[in-house]
């Protein structure tokens, strides 16, 4: 769909100094674009699409994130983000929150997982 474009896009990222304070305009560091391309044709998108379109959506993530980073500073331990205020703050989204703890449930299997792992190859 997109014109010709570099497949990794980091070397156009790197030039402009990797300081991403431009507030949207301009040329900045893209840090989620190649991740936001594969979900993008996940979900039905073409396989390379516009990079405007990539942009744009990565705008939005990067703002969501920094809204949730602040809103967690402000609660719970200040200047301090912890898991539980992610799961506060999300506690009245319904899909978010079921995404969360089930990503925090598998985390808790990986890291029992390998606690066994390497009790196993290398002894207690």
């Amino acid at each position: 769909m997109a014109e010709e474009e570099d497949e990794t896009g980091f070397e156009d990222d790197v030039e402009d100094g990797g300081n991403g304070g431009d507030g949207g305009h301009g040329k900045r560091k893209r840090l989620f674009s190649k991740e936001l391309r594969c979900m993008m044709y996940g979900f039905g998108d073409d396989q390379n699409p516009y990079t405007e379109s990539v942009d744009i959506l990565e705008d939005l993530v990067i703002e969501f994130i920094t809204e949730m980073t602040h809103k967690a500073m402000s609660i719970g331990r200040q200047g301090r983000v912890q898991v539980e205020d992610i799961v506060f703050l999300i506690r009245k989204d319904p899909r978010k929150f079921a995404r969360v703890k089930d990503l925090l449930t598998m985390n808790e299997e990986l890291k029992r997982a390998r606690k066994a792992f390497d009790e196993a190859n290398y002894g207690s």
